[in-house]
């Protein structure tokens, strides 16, 4: 199997160090291997993506001295695949719909018990609120979650290999660590074809992905894709959870960051080596 990474971004603001370290060492890991480097346009939320910013993440991503091969999957073009996984985890009686806004969980999550979670990798953790409605019940606005307590029924541990440097090892899913410290995640949201756990799941076994490298604010979320996998018959590539880039005060980048956008450094007049340097490659 070729040795293939992928690229991500969602295009809804223009890609910062960050992103450009995270494309970066994919791309130089793909290369070593003699593998292939992907692009993949993220872009499930329409309310917020851009044509515009697709094309500048492209421009930056090329000028960075980034290939990939074309065309690009965007996931607007997916929803198919996304609805058959569904179908396949509906079959199996693990979805339910769900109503329940964030005010809503909040006020019935109520006070944590002590040494309860009340946050995972999927946001606040949902109290089950709506666990026993039917998936036949499903509302215009409802979501779709996932029952972890009936996912990880009989769970037979599936595993992950983890290369980055703050977990290097093999991974193990916890069932009982899965239900009090995630919860029932969301699967397909309201307008959107499915959740970004579901889909990044489906099109990295769709595109042959074999070794996914991002950063590790994503590492926690691992557990959610490699129990997707094993509940969609997928295979699991290894995981590679880099540093974050972080600015002066220890916060970690995000989009609104304009004044460390890639275009920002490239308009001053810096060159690609000089993003390396920044990024520590």
């Amino acid at each position: 199997m070729t040795f293939t990474t992928r690229f991500a971004p969602s295009p809804t603001g223009p890609l910062h160090l960050g992103h450009a370290y995270s494309a970066l060492l994919a791309h130089d890991m793909a290369q070593a291997a003699g593998g292939t480097f992907l692009l993949r346009i993220e872009d499930l939320d329409r309310s917020r993506a851009r044509p515009e910013w697709e094309v500048q993440i492209k421009g930056d991503l090329r000028w960075l001295g980034l290939d990939w091969p074309e065309p690009v999957v965007r996931q607007s073009d997916r929803a198919d695949a996304y609805a058959s996984a569904l179908d396949r985890l509906a079959a199996r009686g693990l979805l339910y719909p769900c109503s329940c806004n964030r005010a809503d969980i909040g006020a019935a999550a109520g006070a944590p018990q002590e040494g309860v979670p009340r946050f995972g990798p999927d946001g606040r953790i949902y109290p089950g609120t709506c666990r026993d409605r039917p998936l036949a019940d499903r509302g215009p606005n409802d979501v779709i979650r996932l029952n972890m307590g009936a996912a990880t029924r009989a769970l037979p541990a599936p595993t992950f290999t983890e290369t980055g440097p703050a977990h290097l090892g093999t991974h193990g899913l916890d069932a009982q660590d899965l239900v009090t410290t995630v919860g029932d995640v969301i699967l397909e949201r309201r307008q959107m074809a499915g959740s970004y756990h579901l889909a990044v799941v489906v099109d990295d076994a769709a595109q042959g992905v074999t070794h996914v490298v991002r950063g590790e604010d994503l590492f926690d979320a691992t557990r959610i894709h490699v129990l997707l996998q094993h509940l969609l018959d997928l295979p699991t590539p290894q995981y590679h959870h880099h540093r974050l880039i972080r600015d002066e005060a220890g916060k970690r980048l995000a989009k609104r960051d304009d004044a460390r956008a890639i275009a920002r450094y490239r308009d001053d007049g810096l060159t690609p080596s000089d993003i390396r340097a920044r990024v520590g490659l």
